[in-house]
């Protein structure tokens, strides 16, 4: 999302935008239009001002990396289209191993 060819149009037709810090700074100055399906991924734990920043541009999730990485992965999957998940039993079973 820094990049300056990223517009205003992708933003808003991309199924899921996922911000990093540096993201989410370039994306407050360039007034980027709020949207469903905006994430703000951190990887510090301890930034009080994080859930106040992920209001502002109306994110619908916070996600610290480490600690958040299977709803991340769920979504991703949600986000592409990925028909090889069972969502149940990802849901309420145990997480998948790596690869899959």
């Amino acid at each position: 999302m820094p990049s300056p060819l990223f517009s205003a149009e992708e933003s808003r037709l991309a199924p899921l935008v996922i911000l990093d810090e540096r993201s989410y700074t370039a994306f407050r100055l360039r007034h980027m239009p709020q949207r469903p399906g905006l994430v703000l991924a951190l990887v510090g734990t301890d930034d009080d001002t994080v859930y106040p920043r992920a209001a502002a541009i109306g994110a619908e999730a916070v996600v610290r990396t480490g600690r958040d990485l299977s709803w991340l992965h769920l979504r991703l999957h949600e986000a592409t289209g990925c028909r090889h998940a069972n969502w149940d039993d990802l849901l309420t079973g145990p997480p998948p191993p790596p690869g899959t």
